[in-house]
């Protein structure tokens, strides 16, 4: 900065740059942001697999609440690949057959009645991707509580 002073004018401008601590502070911000954003990435089979069996969670709960509003029982059950389902026992128009997402299946011929009685007995299906390597996720009951997504075929008590 320059100032009026006497004797100020005759002198060399220092050379002006970066310090190493501000160079260091840089990069350490850069590594950061790129570590969150690598982190936040998730591997799109596994969320879409996620993603599936969350909603059958809920389809499942749907149709167990409309098997007791009309009194009749409905049953959930695959087809004999996995890759679609139906609710047999439901007014039309019923609930959706198809999966999210086109690597998803259920374990083929898997049959689940949802109701009417408050009362079910503990019922599990699994879910997997056909991606390599793929993950199984199960949607599962004890008979009580809501169908859930857990990681394991024991998690809730609840067999295959």
């Amino acid at each position: 900065m320059r100032t009026s002073a006497a004797g100020n004018e005759g002198l060399p401008r220092p050379i002006r740059g970066f310090t190493l601590i501000e160079l260091v502070v840089v990069l350490a911000l850069i590594a950061l942001a790129a570590s969150g954003v690598s982190l936040s990435l998730r591997d799109s089979a596994d969320s879409a697999l996620e993603r599936d069996a969350d909603r059958l969670a809920a389809l499942l709960e749907t149709g167990r609440a409309q098997s007791r509003a009309h009194g009749v029982p409905v049953v959930w059950q695959t087809q004999a690949n996995g890759t679609r389902f139906e609710f047999a026992g439901l007014p039309p128009p019923g609930l959706p057959r198809e999966w999210l997402h086109s690597n998803t299946r259920a374990a083929p011929d898997s049959r689940l009645v949802l109701g009417p009685e408050p009362l079910i007995g503990a019922q599990a299906v699994a879910v997997t991707s056909a991606a390599p390597l793929g993950k199984t996720l199960w949607v599962m009951t004890d008979g009580l509580r809501p169908f859930q997504v857990h990681s394991r075929p024991d998690a809730a008590g609840a067999r295959p």
